[in-house]
């Protein structure tokens, strides 16, 4: 049985994936500050998986001291070790139809910084990387957790308990449920694949779409306000080289399904 170390304890990814994983693999969980505890045994690891972020990370320029995959890689030996990395499609140039090898053109400190590390960890783990370059995940995150992300759902949400939402006309973006996200993590260990993968559903998914199926079960009436900050900012990734890879389904029904079940969970 593959042995992972998974880092990140106060996060939604984190703590889902542990629940979801710990049923086929040998899990280790813990947070990033435990990590200096294990210096010497991290080696018996298969895979190691961080999920932690530094706040610092995400707003400001690029400085290794913020970067905890990086810090977390000079534990690692390439030779024994494969480590997963999480960045974002933030680092394609928004288009529909991203291919993994398509120009890349990040725009904000958190995408700049998601390059930069994984051109460090190409660099210093040579082969044992995998590098996962993810779509907006949609899952029910605790309510006591504070996040350091404002997610599309976040966003829905504090919109709809005010009253209102937006009409965002035929802008479309890409998005995966967590639990498809467990799904396609789970086999990408188990046919032990390497390199660097769009994780996405690979369509379009319209805004005016998700946001009908998210409110479902909102009782209250709400107010539709015409989006006035539209920006060009639509995109799909392709993942068409993934898919080949690990051959499961991954359809626009059971993102709708996730999503309605996150409805009733959400206005419960």
């Amino acid at each position: 049985m593959k042995r992972i170390l998974l880092i990140g304890k106060r996060g939604f990814l984190g703590n889902y994936l542990n629940k979801y994983l710990h049923k086929k693999f040998k899990i280790k969980f813990i947070s990033f500050k435990e990590i200096n505890n294990l210096k010497k045994s991290i080696i018996n690891y298969d895979y190691i998986i961080n999920t932690s972020i530094n706040k610092n990370y995400i707003n400001k320029k690029y400085h290794k001291k913020f970067d905890n995959d990086f810090q977390i890689a000079n534990f690692l030996d390439p030779k024994k070790n494969t480590f997963i990395f999480f960045s974002s499609r933030k680092v394609y140039k928004s288009k529909g139809n991203i291919k993994e090898n398509d120009k890349l053109n990040p725009l904000s400190n958190y995408s700049k910084n998601k390059l930069i590390t994984e051109n460090l960890l190409k660099s210093k783990l040579k082969s044992n990387l995998l590098i996962l370059r993810i779509s907006n995940i949609i899952g029910f995150k605790l309510k006591f957790r504070k996040n350091l992300h404002q997610t599309f759902v976040d966003l829905f949400y504090k919109e709809a308990k005010r009253g209102f939402i937006y009409d965002n006309a035929n802008r479309f973006k890409d998005f995966l449920s967590v639990k498809k996200f467990g799904q396609i993590l789970l086999m990408m260990i188990k046919k032990d694949l390497r390199g660097t993968y769009n994780v996405s559903i690979g369509k379009k998914v319209y805004l005016n779409q998700i946001i009908n199926w998210l409110n479902r079960y909102n009782k209250k009436p709400l107010k539709i306000i015409k989006n006035k900050f539209i920006r060009n900012q639509d995109f799909y990734l392709n993942n068409k080289k993934l898919m080949s890879k690990i051959k499961i389904k991954n359809e626009l029904y059971e993102l709708k399904s996730e999503c309605l079940n996150l409805s009733k969970k959400m206005f419960n």
